[in-house]
């Protein structure tokens, strides 16, 4: 894994970290917004971070250009780099970044939970299978 991976990598273990903390600390999540938002931000963070990672195999291994952060995580896919079930979930993630990023009012939480409790490890999965 080469050094820009490895940084990205760090940083997504770190909001993931962070998330868990946040999150498990909380005695009432559903009703401490501060904490809603930091672990609405580190969710951003590491999905920024992951679709970085793609990126860069992508830029690495001189595949196609992405038309959309979704699109990078199914350009790896295709090309064998990624499973089709760790692309979809990845790009599910995306998909849940982009409404926490342009259309936050209408973020369910309720998804933002199922994520915390069901899904975060699709973030390592993601790590270990892009080296």
């Amino acid at each position: 894994m080469n050094d820009i991976l490895m940084d990205k990598a760090s940083i997504i273990r770190r909001c993931i970290s962070r998330i868990n903390e946040v999150y498990r600390e909380s005695d009432n999540f559903r009703l401490d917004f501060t904490r809603q938002d930091s672990v609405i931000l580190n969710l951003q963070r590491a999905c920024e971070a992951s679709i970085d990672m793609a990126n860069v195999v992508i830029k690495t291994h001189k595949l196609s250009v992405p038309q959309s952060s979704r699109d990078s995580f199914s350009i790896l896919e295709k090309s064998s780099h990624l499973s089709p079930e760790l692309s979809e979930k990845m790009q599910r993630m995306v998909g849940l970044r982009n409404i926490a990023v342009h259309e936050y009012q209408s973020l369910n939480l309720d998804i933002v939970i199922n994520v915390i409790e069901n899904d975060l490890s699709d973030f390592e999965d993601f790590i270990i299978e892009i080296r």
